[in-house]
């Protein structure tokens, strides 16, 4: 990549929208007036941009005119997650292109697209004269959902309120697509449990859970 560090803010982009509908979204930005065209990086909103590894396969050209014609930039968003858009101006230097390697974050936007469903369901199952009870975990999910993202809490007399209201019990593995029945626990006749997100601002913004 040829990538350029010296530049004056006059040449950044800034002011970054996105606008999300049916699965394209439309993106609009502040575009430098001697800027003829950009380059665009899409990756997972998690992922750390690392220009040594990026190469132009890895972008989109557009240039000015496309983007007076087209509205913006419009970029066909699937499945569910969160993703980073990044735009790189490009000035033409002795001849050939320089990309501008504009690292403030003013050039970047998150795109969230909707929230993969997580039921689950909690089989109970205990004797009229046993102080214990069994009960196994049923989890259905669209998409792959990592251990870490989940938890239960046991509380005893009452269902617990979040993940903090009483004892907090990790999962071993990750969530494959479709139905996951856990093996049984064992836990005291009186006890409760609900599955609740690790982090809920996390996790919450792309998956939604719903008790059956």
């Amino acid at each position: 990549m040829n990538w350029k560090e010296e530049f004056t803010p006059k040449q950044e982009i800034r002011k970054v929208q996105a606008a999300l509908h049916e699965g394209e979204c439309l993106i609009h930005w502040h575009w430098p007036q001697d800027v003829p065209c950009v380059y665009i990086h899409k990756s997972s909103a998690d992922a750390v941009f690392h220009p040594e590894e990026a190469s132009l396969a890895q972008m989109k050209l557009l240039t000015r005119e496309e983007y007076k014609t087209n509205g913006g930039y419009r970029e066909r968003i699937e499945g569910v997650g969160r993703y980073a858009i990044r735009i790189f101006p490009c000035v033409m230097e002795e001849g050939r292109p320089r990309i501008l390697l504009q690292t403030n974050d003013e050039n970047r936007i998150v795109i969230r697209s909707g929230k993969s469903k997580v039921r689950y369901q909690l089989k109970r199952n205990s004797g009229w004269f046993s102080k214990m009870q069994t009960v196994q975990i049923r989890i259905h999910t669209e998409v792959p959902i990592p251990r870490e993202a989940l938890c239960y809490v046991k509380k005893t007399g009452e269902y617990p309120l979040h993940k903090d209201d009483g004892i907090q019990y990790a999962f071993l593995h990750d969530f494959a697509p479709g139905y996951n029945v856990l093996p049984e626990i064992q836990i005291g006749k009186h006890d409760y449990i609900r599955l609740f997100f690790t982090d809920g601002k996390r996790y919450g913004e792309l998956y939604e859970l719903i008790p059956e």
